[in-house]
């Protein structure tokens, strides 16, 4: 058995400089999954090194292999072995990061499955995983050798389920790759599925930015079959067999529609090309959830006419790793954003550094902050309020999709953050 060498580390590690790389001197066709567990509490955690497994497909850009965002509570970078040169680098959150900031974290030890995912390498790397600290400088938390010639790279397929594409606008590899996938149909349910598909497809594409670019974006479906009908209810002792696990009170938040089977969702996503995963869960609750990199989840049948904001708001937590500018709902983190440190969400800021968020956007004679008046109500300023708090976190207008129940009423901060990503993923 080949050796896996880990590397366990602590420092402090700053935006490296770099130049983007030939994606065929270093990669070939496919994706590697380096899966692990993070488990720990709300002061720390550990990595644990889970499994590799190869997938058959990559479709990030390869002109963009190194992330120019400084978005995410984490990030990973790729580095050649042999040259220690940088050859992938990306910024992501986790499910893990949401829960360290609540109650039950002060309290209990509790483990979490992740993924990160980069081009099949040719040759030996070193993959690095790091932390914003509370200062909000990444450290160095993990660091493994990967040979990509080592038999014990899983290379299982998932179960095979039909797949289709409902938005065919070209190349994967030059496009953005959304993959939409059902949580609670049965095998009779699947054209109904299909139907929702399609009808989320069309909210998606109807909406500003991604309605003046959707010749840079394909969607995928994969119609994969659960043994029951609809989702996890704890609140009505209602529990269901479903293929990823999803359930409604994620973190005792009733709306929140979250699973921990990131395994499972990784690996129906994998029959498709894919740069983002969608799941859409068959129930009428209202409800939903995003993490940046991760997954967006939204039900089908939102009952009270939500469905074209939840797909929009979620999936820009999503991909463009927007923040919510609300501050009156029940969440389950507590003091999520320290107001000594700028978020790193574009779209939030404390004005502790905020030269580098929107301040050039903004017209000369508007207030920093903006009072919430009719004067500049419509206009870009700096609202306080967002970030689940009244006061300290500052959000760029006085609503948008990323504050209340609004379809196609993004900001043009948010906006020029999903612009981009969306030419990120699609620049040839």
């Amino acid at each position: 058995m080949k050796k896996i060498i880990l590397i366990f580390i602590l420092s402090f590690v700053t935006l490296p400089v770099f130049a983007q790389v030939n994606f065929d001197d270093y990669f070939t066709a496919g994706t590697l999954r380096f899966d692990y567990i993070r488990a720990g509490n709300s002061a720390s955690n550990d990595i644990f090194f889970e499994q590799l497994k190869k997938e058959p497909f990559w479709s990030g850009n390869p002109k963009n292999l190194l992330d120019k965002f400084d978005y995410g509570h984490y990030r990973y970078f790729v580095y050649d072995s042999a040259s220690n040169k940088l050859i992938f680098s990306k910024g992501y959150d986790t499910y893990f990061n949401e829960w360290q900031s609540t109650s039950e974290a002060k309290v209990v030890k509790r483990s979490f499955y992740e993924t990160v995912i980069f081009p099949f390498p040719k040759k030996t790397v070193k993959l690095e995983l790091q932390e914003r600290n509370k200062k909000g400088v990444f450290e160095n938390k993990f660091e493994i050798f990967i040979n990509p010639g080592d038999k014990f790279i899983n290379q299982d397929m998932p179960r095979k389920f039909e797949t289709n594409k409902i938005l065919n606008s070209g190349d994967p590899l030059y496009k953005v790759d959304i993959v939409f996938i059902p949580e609670g149909y049965t095998k009779e349910e699947m054209e109904k599925f299909r139907k929702d598909a399609e009808r989320f497809a069309g909210y998606f594409i109807e909406c500003s930015p991604y309605k003046e670019n959707k010749e840079k974006i394909n969607i995928w479906t994969v119609e994969a079959i659960s043994d029951e009908s609809g989702v996890d209810n704890p609140g009505l002792n209602s529990w269901k067999n479903t293929i990823m696990n999803f359930s409604f009170y994620s973190q005792d938040v009733e709306r929140y529609l979250m699973s921990l089977d990131v395994k499972s969702i990784r690996d129906l996503a994998s029959l498709v090309p894919y740069d983002n995963i969608c799941i859409i869960s068959n129930s009428d609750k209202y409800g939903g959830g995003a993490i940046y990199n991760y997954y967006t989840s939204f039900p089908a049948d939102d009952k009270n006419g939500n469905s074209p904001y939840l797909i929009v708001h979620e999936f820009g937590h999503h991909f463009a790793c927007l923040g919510d500018e609300y501050y009156t709902s029940q969440v389950s983190v507590e003091d999520y954003y320290s107001l000594t440190v700028e978020p790193y969400e574009a779209n939030l800021t404390t004005l502790v550094n905020f030269d580098k968020k929107w301040k050039s956007m903004i017209d000369e004679g508007i207030p920093i902050p903006t009072p919430a008046t009719d004067e500049y109500i419509g206009k870009l300023g700096v609202f306080e309020g967002g970030g689940y708090v009244a006061k300290g976190v500052y959000r760029p207008m006085f609503d948008c999709t990323m504050k209340s129940r609004s379809y196609n009423n993004f900001c043009p901060v948010c906006k020029k953050a999903i612009v981009e990503m969306i030419n990120y993923y699609s620049e040839k």
